[in-house]
């Protein structure tokens, strides 16, 4: 049950319907950092998100990005939907992800816990498995949001589904879509 008198839609999607002055600039940050240009594919960013979001226990959050990731990284030799639920199930520790992927789960990780957490140490992991300046940043700054995003949709108590296949099905909308929403 929500905290506050919301759509019966899920999660961020009843928060836009009913506040769309926030919806907005909120779609528009989440476009510009998992669809905007960016040395890491979409599918990273989005596993990233998802990898926050699950350890914040933001199970909309979770569902959502990772069924996006699954559907962006959909015929990738070295990525796949086991990639995905590795990282959910491991976290940083996922095997067979690769160096730096395993390196920007831990950033993130760090992040998510707090700037302070983040270390010359963990930056330097980063950079030796081959991510730059903007690598970095991209990363620190989807972690940040993403607890943002997560504390929006679980602090207002927005609907979550139990039906996996809802998820499914906006994960591919998003995939094919993106973020932008149509000028009204």
């Amino acid at each position: 049950m929500s905290h506050i008198d919301l759509p019966d839609a899920p999660g961020f999607f009843g928060l836009m319907q009913r506040f769309p002055k926030t919806a907005q600039p909120l779609t528009q940050l989440a476009e510009s950092l998992l669809r905007g240009s960016s040395p890491l594919s979409p599918g990273e960013r989005e596993l990233i998100a998802a990898h926050v979001s699950a350890q914040n226990g933001c199970q909309f959050c979770e569902g959502t990005h990772g069924a996006t990731a699954r559907h962006l990284f959909a015929g990738n030799p070295n990525r796949d939907s086991e990639t995905v639920a590795r990282v959910l199930e491991e976290g940083p520790n996922a095997t067979d992800v690769g160096d730096k992927l395993a390196a920007l789960l831990r950033l993130a990780t760090e992040t998510e816990a707090g700037g302070e957490a983040v270390t010359d140490e963990i930056v330097e992991e980063a950079r030796a498995a081959g991510a730059g300046d903007e690598t970095i940043h991209d990363t620190v700054l989807i972690a940040a949001a993403f607890g943002m995003f997560n504390r929006y949709i679980d602090g207002l108590g927005a609907p979550v589904p139990s039906d996996l296949e809802v998820y499914d099905e906006h994960g591919a909308f998003l995939a094919e879509n993106g973020y932008q929403q149509p000028s009204a």
